[in-house]
């Protein structure tokens, strides 16, 4: 079976001379859209800019992809005064000060869900991985259930909001903990229960469409793909990379398991939201539970036991570069540790904006 990935990103447009979100009333995607067509769009508030690759028959067309997104976005936003940044949150700017894009879609959503969409103001990596069978989407959804803090651990990448060091290493999800329909899903057995489930949330007037439903991962409504969406988007394309080819290698690792008629054990989503919240806290500097072992295991060492799992499926994935920079990526500390580290050099969150831009286009 043939993988094929798409990456969304969500970048800050940020001011140069205060560091601010700034509205850039859409010029970037107006300026953007002569050459990258419809792989950029708006986003509910005017500071967003999201951008996502085509579909992608591997890492390497992704890395391509990618990279030109990055460069364009960043060389048209220079080019009409702004800057772009690739982290969870940005550092000080508050939510107050921030409009929101003009869109029917928009103006619905915030009529409904008041200030926790206005207080949204967040920014992370989709990975889709594709798979034409809906009934083999939804079995690899739940299994990878279980991998969705670890891969949200590696991402960590917004330790700061308004102002404040959080203490966590990804504040992100704390804000969009707030939206409904988030977090870790349950599992569904069936594609005939999950689309029941559906069905019961329109018939109620609970949501219109199943775009409304933001869980950590999904089978996408629309796209015969499998979304991971618990992620910080990364500050660096290298890391956006690694991410995405580990979802891609263990999406390919559990299917391989499945044609051996090994499944992978389905855990409670009450037990992996402990795993979650100790990586929004500690990123890969904690400890998360083994639930086979029923103990604490240092994340890192995890981390490392991961790739030992999916070692089997990468060389046909062609994404040996992508895998091995994760222990890069545990070596040198996620952008959220990064961050941490320029704010305890210098003490000044201008200055961890500064780095954040000049990481965005790195490798570009």
């Amino acid at each position: 079976m043939k993988f094929t990935l798409g990456i969304e990103e969500e970048y800050q447009v940020i001011c140069p001379d205060t560091r601010e979100l700034i509205s850039h009333d859409q010029q970037i995607v107006s300026q953007a859209a002569k050459i990258l067509n419809d792989q950029v769009k708006a986003e509910m508030h005017q500071a967003v800019v999201e951008v996502g690759t085509n579909i992608c028959q591997d890492i390497h067309e992704a890395r391509e992809d990618l990279t030109h997104l990055r460069k364009s976005i960043s060389e048209i936003a220079n080019s009409l005064g702004f800057k772009i940044g690739a982290a969870g949150t940005h550092p000080f700017t508050k939510w107050q000060t921030q409009l929101i894009t003009p869109n029917p879609r928009y103006d619905e959503i915030v009529n409904e869900l008041q200030d926790t969409a206005r207080s949204n103001l967040i920014f992370g990596l989709h990975v889709h991985v594709g798979i034409e069978d809906k009934q083999l989407s939804l079995h690899l959804t739940n299994a990878m259930r279980y991998f969705l803090p670890h891969l949200y651990a590696l991402s960590t990448n917004s330790p700061f909001w308004e102002g404040r060091n959080t203490g966590f290493k990804s504040f992100r999800s704390k804000v969009f903990d707030k939206f409904p329909r988030t977090g870790i899903p349950g599992v569904f057995q069936t594609v005939a229960e999950y689309e029941h489930y559906i069905d019961i949330l329109i018939k109620t007037k609970c949501i219109d469409n199943p775009k409304k439903i933001w869980w950590d991962i999904r089978m996408h409504p629309f796209f015969p793909t499998l979304e991971v969406r618990i992620c910080d988007v990364p500050m660096t394309i290298e890391e956006t990379l690694s991410i995405a080819a580990l979802i891609q290698a263990l999406v390919a690792k559990l299917y391989k398991l499945r044609k051996q008629n090994l499944n992978f054990m389905l855990y409670h989503r009450a037990l992996i939201n402990e795993n979650k919240w100790r990586a929004s806290r500690y990123g890969l500097d904690g400890s998360m539970i083994d639930f086979g072992k029923e103990c604490e295991v240092n994340t890192k060492d995890l981390m490392l036991e991961l790739l030992d799992f999916v070692d089997d499926v990468v060389d046909e994935l062609g994404s040996r570069k992508e895998i091995e920079h994760v222990k890069t990526m545990i070596k040198n500390g996620t952008g959220a540790d990064r961050q941490l580290a320029v704010f305890e050099e210098t003490k000044d969150l201008t200055k961890v904006v500064d780095y954040v831009i000049d990481q965005t286009i790195l490798g570009t």
